[in-house]
C-alpha cells in the first residue's frame, strides 16, 4: 500500500517532537503505527499533534510510506487528523510507562491496564484456550449445554453459597452444574460440557482463590471407571495446549512464555504416596490429613524435580476426605477409597472429579451421611430412580489454568474484572 492513501485509528501512545518534525505513536489492537510530521509542511496539523494529551483517540489519514527508521518499517505522512476523543490528563495508569503499579490501582483502571500489550496478551491466550478446548471436545462427541446459575440448593454444601432474594423466596448462585450435569446424564446426551461462571463465598485473600470464576464442567456416561473420565482431562489438557502454542505465538512472545509439550501421559499419584513424598521433604502431614495449598506446592517440586513433569494426577483419595462430596462413588474393593482424582500444574489444583455414584439407594445412603434432606434434593434424585447410567466428569478452573500456563503471579491477571471478598466495582 506503499504510494496509497490510508486511514487509521488508534490511541496516541506517545509524541516526540524534534523542533522540525515530531512523531506520533499510534496503537490500534493490531500494534503500533509511526504518523511522521513536518512543520514545514503541515504547521496545522504539527501543532495539532503537539497539543494531544497521550492515550487520547485519534484518526489519521496520509500515505503510507516505506521508512527503514520506523520500527514498523512504514510511517503515515498524515493529510488529515481527526480527535474522536481527548483524554484527561493526568492519566490514572500508565500504559508504556517504565514506571509499575499495584495490582490494586491496575484493577481499578482496568480499561488502561487492559491497553498494555503485555495484559491484554493474557486474555487473549485465554480465549485461544478456550477455542482449543471446545474443537476437542467437539471432536470427541461431546455437546455444549447451558444450565442454571440460580439454584435452590447448592451441590457442595452451604458454607460457600451467595443467597439471593429471588422473587418471594431464597435461592443461590450456583457453586458448579453438579446436579443438573448429573441429571443429564440420563436423558441420552451423556457426553456434555459447559463453560461458564461459578460463585464461590470463600473468604479467602489469596493468590488462587476469587468468588467468581469460570469453570468448565465435563461430565459422561456409560464409562468404566474414573480412568475413562481421566483421559478426557489430559486430552483437554494436551490438546488446549498445543493449540495455543499454534495459535497465539505472538501473545506467547508478549509475554516471554515457553509452552512446551508436558510429559505424557500424565503420571499418576496415589493420595498415600504424594503424602509420603512431601513428608520426606520435611512436611508435617498426617495420612487422611488433606494436602493442603503447602502440601500441593511441595508435591509439584517433587515431581518436576524427580519426574519432570508439570502435570500429573493425585488419585485414590480417602473416603473420609470427600465424605463431603456425597456423590463420589467409593470403591466396590475397598469403600475407604473413593476413585477420585486431582489433576495439578505445578503444584495447584486445576482439575478435580472422577466416577459418581449412580446406584440410587447408595447414593441417598451417601447423603443422609451428610445430613442432606433428600426432599431439598428431589430434582437431582427422581433422575437416579429411572434409569441412571455409571457416569464421571470433572470441574476444570479455567483461571487457574491460564495462571500455571503462563506463570501468572495472581489469578486475578486472568480475570477481566475480578470479584472478591473485598472487590465488586468495576
Amino acid at each position: 500500500m506503499y504510494g496509497k492513501e490510508v486511514t487509521v485509528g488508534g490511541w496516541a501512545q506517545e509524541v516526540r517532537n524534534l523542533g522540525g518534525i515530531s512523531f506520533l505513536q499510534l496503537r490500534d489492537s493490531h500494534g503500533v503505527v509511526q504518523v511522521t510530521l513536518l512543520k514545514k509542511r503541515n504547521k496545522e496539523l504539527f501543532d495539532l499533534v503537539a497539543s494531544i494529551p497521550r492515550e487520547s483517540v485519534l484518526r489519521v489519514t496520509g500515505e503510507a510510506k516505506q521508512s527503514k527508521e520506523a520500527r514498523a518499517g512504514y510511517e503515515i505522512l498524515p493529510s488529515k487528523i481527526d480527535i474522536l476523543s481527548k483524554a484527561e490528563t493526568p492519566l490514572p495508569l500508565g500504559v508504556v510507562d517504565k514506571v509499575g503499579a499495584d495490582l490494586d490501582t491496575r484493577l481499578n483502571n482496568r480499561f488502561m491496564d487492559l491497553r498494555k500489550d503485555e495484559v491484554k496478551a493474557a486474555f487473549r491466550i485465554k480465549s485461544v484456550t478456550l477455542q482449543g478446548i471446545r474443537q476437542f471436545l467437539s471432536s470427541q462427541g461431546f455437546t455444549e449445554v447451558s444450565t442454571p446459575k440460580i439454584v435452590a440448593a447448592g451441590a457442595e454444601g452451604g458454607a460457600t453459597l451467595f443467597q439471593v432474594k429471588y422473587f418471594d423466596r431464597n435461592a443461590y448462585l450456583a457453586q458448579s452444574p453438579q446436579l443438573y450435569k448429573q441429571n443429564l446424564m440420563a436423558t441420552g446426551l451423556d457426553r456434555i460440557f459447559e463453560i461458564a461462571p461459578a460463585f464461590r463465598a470463600e473468604a479467602s485473600d489469596t493468590i488462587r482463590h476469587i468468588a467468581e470464576f469460570t469453570s468448565l464442567d465435563v461430565e459422561l456416561a456409560f464409562i468404566e471407571s474414573s480412568d475413562d473420565v481421566m483421559e478426557v482431562a489430559e486430552g483437554i489438557v494436551i490438546n488446549s495446549l498445543r493449540h495455543v502454542r499454534e495459535h497465539a505465538k505472538p501473545e506467547l512472545k508478549a509475554l516471554g512464555v515457553d509452552i512446551g509439550e508436558p510429559l505424557t501421559p500424565f503420571p499418576r499419584v496415589k493420595y498415600a504416596d504424594a503424602v509420603e513424598m512431601v513428608r520426606s521433604r520435611g512436611m508435617k502431614l498426617e495420612p487422611g490429613e488433606d494436602l493442603g495449598t503447602e502440601g500441593e506446592k511441595l508435591l509439584g517440586d517433587v515431581m518436576i524435580e524427580e519426574k519432570k513433569a508439570d502435570l500429573y494426577f493425585i488419585t485414590e483419595f480417602p473416603t473420609a476426605l470427600k465424605r463431603s462430596t456425597f456423590y463420589a462413588k467409593r470403591r466396590d474393593d475397598d469403600p475407604e477409597l473413593t476413585g477420585y482424582f486431582d489433576l495439578d500444574y505445578r503444584g495447584q489444583e486445576i482439575v478435580s472429579g472422577g466416577q459418581r455414584e449412580h446406584r440410587y439407594d447408595v447414593l441417598t445412603e451417601q447423603m443422609r451421611e451428610n445430613n442432606l434432606s433428600l426432599e431439598s434434593f428431589e430434582f437431582y434424585l427422581k433422575a437416579f430412580r429411572y434409569g441412571m447410567p455409571p457416569h464421571g466428569g470433572f470441574g476444570f478452573g479455567v483461571e487457574r489454568y491460564v495462571q500455571k500456563m503462563l506463570n501468572l503471579p495472581n489469578i486475578r491477571e486472568a480475570v477481566l474484572y475480578p470479584r472478591d471478598r473485598s472487590r465488586l466495582t468495576p
